[in-house]
């Protein structure tokens, strides 16, 4: 029988932005979310030491990533340049960001999913294959 297995991370910080491209009353105006970032790394294969992902090697990773949001106005990052700064495309960037650094230092990971959390009530995933 074929095991999937998973390791999961949690974070959280605060970032700033703006609606753009409609009409979101408040949702306009600059505004922050006390966001959690939940990522959940999956394979099939443990390494040898029973590993499907080493966590000391990805919390710092995964902090990096955070830091790079941490205080910031989105709508200011190359990265959501001409886009709107809604949770679904925030959820795709930082998959995005983590499944590159999972291609050099991800070991056994075949697959990453980031859950988002912009409020106690709403969420966006988004899952990227690894390599």
């Amino acid at each position: 029988m074929a095991s999937t297995y998973s390791v999961g991370l949690l974070r959280a910080f605060v970032a700033q932005h703006r609606l753009v491209g409609g009409d979101w009353g408040k949702e306009n105006q600059r505004h922050s979310h006390p966001y959690r970032l939940e990522v959940v790394f999956e394979g099939d294969t443990l390494d040898t030491h029973g590993y499907l992902l080493d966590i000391s090697v990805a919390e710092p990773a995964l902090d990096a990533v955070c830091d790079r949001y941490r205080d910031r106005m989105l709508n200011d990052l190359p990265e959501f340049a001409g886009t709107n700064t809604g949770i679904e495309r925030f959820a795709g960037v930082i998959a995005d960001r983590i499944a590159a650094w999972l291609v050099v230092g991800g070991g056994h990971v075949r697959a990453v999913t980031v859950k988002l959390w912009e409020s106690d009530a709403a969420y966006a995933t988004c899952r990227r294959a690894v390599g």
